[in-house]
């Protein structure tokens, strides 16, 4: 029997299977994943063979090959990573100015996660309504260098709905996996998008400006239209995972163009005689955010071990 992963609580899998049933399954044996050593060898969206028995639930037996995959490390384990999603069309990452704010190291280290697997990303930034007259210059400023960059971009605000039906368009017929800090509005966008107080929300934590946690494990929804949001447990944190030092570059679309015209084909970027990354940056052609981002990724692999955001 063949299903679709829709739910993950840690030690059990919720499965629909082909004639519509879930059923709550189990891993069976151990899993080997392309050598790498996951906490979550089985993830939400991931296709998989069961073995049904009597008791009305079921092993999860193999997984099929996944088309793709969003990966972080994990926080507690350095040398381990956490899937988040499997077998995505697209990823919708949610950012806040304020209320509280997400890094750009954050934003990056998403983005090069993303771009490593081929995973189209949509900047979304929430909470558009909260913000003073500065935060919305920011905010303007951030979404001119994401654009420019070539990542598409939405300002709204899922408490008072502004900007959600353009969003909502884009998640029609599509496997989107929904992410971000803590706090952002995750599960407040998803009420609006699936029309019902689906997914409880929290408040902020006022003492420290961050988000609480709302979400504990990934589960797939469906859309009434046609379509699936897999949502994410809030995340702090996120480290680079299975990347070599010489691939880092390539994740980054306008460090990587600049990159082809360096003196040296083993160009770091950090340091080289006739480095055209170097060269662009102090043109203002990089943003120096990208750019630092950039930098403490490479020093993740040399320590070989999980960072915070940048």
């Amino acid at each position: 029997m063949h299903g679709l992963v829709i739910k993950n609580t840690g030690s059990w899998y919720s499965v629909k299977t082909e004639d519509g049933r879930i059923i709550e399954s189990k891993i069976k044996g151990k899993f080997r994943l392309q050598d790498i050593k996951s906490t979550n060898p089985v993830a939400v969206g991931d296709r998989v063979e069961l073995q049904v028995n009597n008791e009305g639930t079921a092993f999860i037996t193999a997984i099929e090959d996944r088309k793709n995959y969003i990966v972080r490390k994990s926080q507690n384990l350095s040398k381990q990573s956490h899937i988040l999603a499997a077998n995505v069309d697209q990823a919708f990452l949610i950012v806040t100015v304020n209320y509280p704010q997400t890094s750009t190291g954050f934003i990056d280290r998403f983005l090069a996660s993303a771009e490593a697997y081929n995973i189209p990303v949509t900047l979304v930034f929430n909470k558009k309504d909260l913000l003073q007259e500065d935060e919305l210059h920011y905010q303007d400023m951030l979404i001119h260098l994401y654009e420019t960059i070539g990542y598409e971009c939405l300002a709204i605000s899922a408490e008072t709905g502004e900007g959600v039906e353009e969003l909502k368009k884009q998640l029609f017929n599509k496997i989107t996996v929904l992410s971000g800090n803590s706090g952002v509005g995750k599960s407040t966008l998803i009420n609006k998008v699936l029309l019902a107080n689906y997914m409880r929300t929290s408040e902020i934590s006022d003492v420290h400006n961050t988000g609480m946690h709302t979400t504990t494990f990934s589960e797939m929804l469906p859309i009434e239209e046609g379509g699936y949001i897999i949502d994410t447990p809030g995340i702090k944190g996120f480290g680079s995972f299975n990347m070599e030092p010489e691939e880092i570059c390539s994740y980054f679309k306008e460090i990587f163009e600049f990159s082809k015209d360096c003196k040296f084909n083993n160009c770091s970027h950090t340091h080289e005689p006739g480095c055209a990354v170097l060269k662009a940056l102090e043109n203002h052609y990089i943003a120096e955010s990208r750019y630092n981002s950039y930098l403490s990724m490479l020093e993740d692999k040399d320590g070989n071990k999980y960072r915070e955001a940048y």
